[in-house]
């Protein structure tokens, strides 16, 4: 009897192991091979939007772009933010209150220790940046929180 318990907690524990903990791989519109992106973008929008790097905060030329148009994917021109929801949040980073919606697509990520709401294009998979609740309160209060280097400006004609 005390083998046969042992057995079936032996086999409870391999299989707990199962398809709970792996990490579901999400299939978009756009699929590239890495060489294929890599052959695309640059270095550091490749390292940005392929490998879920960070830019330097005040890098990037579009922080202080203050111009009308749409902030679009570097990597697939899916248009993910309006101009008009743009604001400067002082963090260095390209501000925006609310997203173009449908375009991004939000996760979880746990690198710093911590859960973050990660966000991605929505149809390439591109990773943007993040999502925080200290925005400006008189709209969404939320504050995405993007890299430079993930987006295209596309000027209002």
């Amino acid at each position: 009897m005390k083998k046969l318990i042992l057995l079936c907690l032996t086999i409870t524990l391999f299989n707990c192991n199962g398809n709970a903990q792996k990490k579901a791989q999400k299939t978009y519109k756009i699929s590239k091979t890495d060489a294929q992106w890599k052959a695309q973008l640059s270095e550091m929008a490749y390292y940005v939007l392929r490998e879920a790097g960070t830019e330097h905060p005040f890098s990037s030329p579009l922080n202080k772009n203050y111009k009308e148009g749409v902030y679009a994917c570097a990597a697939c021109n899916t248009p993910l933010f309006k101009s008009e929801h743009k604001f400067d949040s002082g963090t260095g980073w390209p501000s925006f209150d609310r997203e173009i919606k449908g375009n991004v697509a939000f996760g979880s990520d746990n690198k710093l220790g911590y859960s973050r709401d990660e966000e991605h294009c929505a149809t390439c998979g591109g990773h943007l940046g993040h999502v925080f609740n200290d925005g400006p309160r008189e709209t969404t209060g939320k504050r995405h929180c993007i890299n430079g280097a993930a987006l295209k400006f596309i000027p209002k004609k």
